[in-house]
């Protein structure tokens, strides 16, 4: 993906939301902060432990970001507490 693309795809995304699709198909909007739990152990976060994801970037690989407590922690290390 070229500079251009980039801004383009960035331009349509916001650090404060994320759609969420739930088991029954619905299509919601999380604004931040909203609820995770944690699957495994990951830095300093513990299993099962809950935290507030404060802000959500993109990876230059585009791999969804939570910050949480200002450090940045891959999506799937987490369940969507709904």
């Amino acid at each position: 993906m070229n500079d251009e693309e980039w801004v383009r795809f960035l331009k349509y995304t916001s650090p404060y939301s994320i759609l969420e699709l739930t088991w029954k198909n619905d299509l919601v909007t999380l604004r931040c902060p909203f609820k995770v739990a944690l699957k495994h152990n990951v830095g300093a976060l513990k299993k099962g432990q809950q935290q507030e994801v404060d802000m959500v970037k993109i990876s230059y690989t585009l791999q969804t970001v939570y910050i949480i407590n200002n450090e940045p922690y891959y999506y799937f290390h987490f369940d969507i507490l709904l």
